[in-house]
């Protein structure tokens, strides 16, 4: 196919050495780290064995509360947007929300698997217990959208170097891998030998004590990350308007590009594999069996991303990564529905630990390329523009995978009823056909559904012609406004302000 062939144009790397400086020294790296690895400190894939199955909460009480969510979410995500942007202190800019928000959420979140002592032994259906979860979800939600929004600008001006930011991608999610997936596999042991009776333990128990000190963690691995991490792309010192905000989302097309494809590609439905492991196949480790012999590829893949970048531009790794991860799937999805192969575990298993092999072989690139063009695009709003909308990007998007999320999550939800799922049920005892649906709806539907999410990739702009004068020209304006401001007065910094929005340093920068 056309898009797999070289494109020396689009595929050199910026080569000029004068616009390259390593900014992050060690310990900011290793807060770095420690920060994406705090955001998988988690059991999340879980979350519905929890919710179905220990808490208990109704299928259509859930898709009630998905949609009140939205409508909540799609108020109150726009003035939280507004006000991030808005904002200018000695802090910086989104260190502020980080720092007032981690400790009262994470002292929520621990009340969140308390649920079943405050509620035992109640129907799926019960009233007060449904409305205290979903008072819980929501106060969580509105606080985690600030501290979200704030995290994801404050790691996008890090460091203003191109270079600098890959390398600190790469290694981050290469070095937290080894802590990353400590959680899942040491539950999915404990949860296999409790639904077993092999310990004398109950699944309440359990969640609480493996939620409550995850979460704990992760909020202290947070705050050491942002203790000691700096902003050091500066931002304009007139805080954009509204309008101004929205206009950066509006005109910046690689984020337009990015966010339209993850629009049609989060039109999924689908139910965790891990629901499949445990309800077809009986044990949860079985997850963790079929991951071993990929598990050193994973690593390995890092190892890729350089040479296939020097060889293929950006767009033609982010199809393909996409295209050939979609393509196993649906492969596993074609031979398990064969002659009820999705029940039988001599064929089924070897099966999925052969499409994780392959599968892994590109997990470098789908860990890195997607952060590098997010990246990008955030840098061509400061480069179009003037000022930087990290923010109201995050927002907007947010946003549209919020409401996606309402309308697939209920969906979803009303999905597992029209199969026959049976909540509570002894592991093993659903149907036959809901089992069917079951690892449809963890292969093969999830693909088809959502399989329209790579056509915009086709249509990502950002060469490497642009992307080179991008940066270039970023690095002179950053030098140039730095030296202005250290050389300021007071009252010449709001003119200084003025003239960078103004357009006095975008001139003969846009399209």
């Amino acid at each position: 196919m056309a898009f797999f062939k070289k494109k020396p144009e689009e595929a050199q790397p910026i080569t000029d050495t004068r616009y390259h400086r390593r900014y992050v020294g060690r310990k900011e790296t290793i807060a770095y780290i420690l920060e994406d690895t705090a955001q998988s400190l988690n059991i999340s894939e879980f979350y519905e064995r929890y919710i179905y199955d220990v808490v208990k909460i109704d299928f259509h009480f859930l898709a009630i509360q998905n949609l009140i969510a939205t409508i909540w979410d799609i108020i109150n995500d726009t003035f939280i947007g507004v006000i991030v942007e808005r904002t200018r202190t000695r802090w910086g800019k989104f260190r502020p929300y980080i720092l007032i928000g981690k400790i009262p959420l994470t002292i929520i979140g621990c009340w969140y698997w308390l649920i079943p002592f405050i509620f035992p032994n109640t129907a799926a259906n019960f009233l007060p217990k449904w409305i205290f979860y979903f008072v819980m979800s929501v106060i969580t939600e509105t606080g985690n959208t600030f501290t979200e929004v704030a995290r994801s600008g404050f790691m996008s001006t890090i460091t203003p170097d191109p270079v600098d930011r890959t390398r600190l991608i790469t290694l981050n999610h290469l070095m937290s891998h080894f802590v990353e997936d400590i959680p899942s596999l040491l539950f999915r042991l404990l949860y296999d030998l409790v639904i077993n009776n092999k310990v004398k333990w109950t699944l309440p128990n359990l969640f609480a004590g493996f939620g409550i000190p995850c979460a704990i963690l992760s909020a202290a691995f947070s705050l050491f990350f942002v203790f000691n991490m700096r902003e050091r792309v500066m931002q304009s010192i007139e805080r954009p308007s509204v309008i101004q905000g929205l206009k950066a989302i509006v005109t910046n097309k690689p984020l337009l590009i990015t966010v339209l494809s993850s629009f049609l590609g989060n039109f999924s439905i689908s139910k965790s594999r891990t629901t499949y492991y445990i309800d077809v196949l009986g044990a949860s480790m079985y997850q963790t069996l079929v991951g071993i012999p990929a598990f050193p590829i994973k690593f390995i893949s890092y190892s890729f991303v350089e040479p296939l970048k020097e060889r293929f531009s950006t767009k033609t790794l982010w199809i393909f990564e996409d295209l050939w991860t979609d393509g196993l799937w649906l492969t596993v999805f074609g031979i398990g529905s064969i002659n009820k192969n999705y029940l039988k575990k001599s064929v089924i298993l070897p099966t999925m630990m052969v499409e994780e092999i392959l599968e892994m072989c590109v997990y470098g690139l789908r860990r890195v390329i997607p952060s590098e063009i997010e990246n990008e695009s955030l840098d061509y709003c400061e480069w179009k523009n003037g000022y930087r909308a990290e923010a109201m990007t995050g927002v907007a998007k947010a946003l549209i995978y919020k409401a996606q999320s309402a309308v697939t999550g209920s969906i979803n939800n009303i999905v597992m009823k029209k199969i026959g799922y049976e909540q509570g049920l002894e592991i093993g005892t659903q149907t036959d056909r809901t089992k069917w649906w079951i690892f449809a709806l963890g292969t093969g539907i999830p693909i088809i559904t959502s399989f329209l999410g790579v056509v915009p990739k086709f249509f990502y702009s950002l060469n490497a012609d642009k992307r080179n004068a991008m940066y270039a020209d970023l690095h002179e304006r950053r030098e140039r406004v730095a030296q202005m401001v250290n050389e300021a007065t007071g009252d010449e910094l709001a003119a200084i302000g003025k003239a960078e929005i103004s357009g006095e340093f975008i001139k003969n920068t846009r399209d």
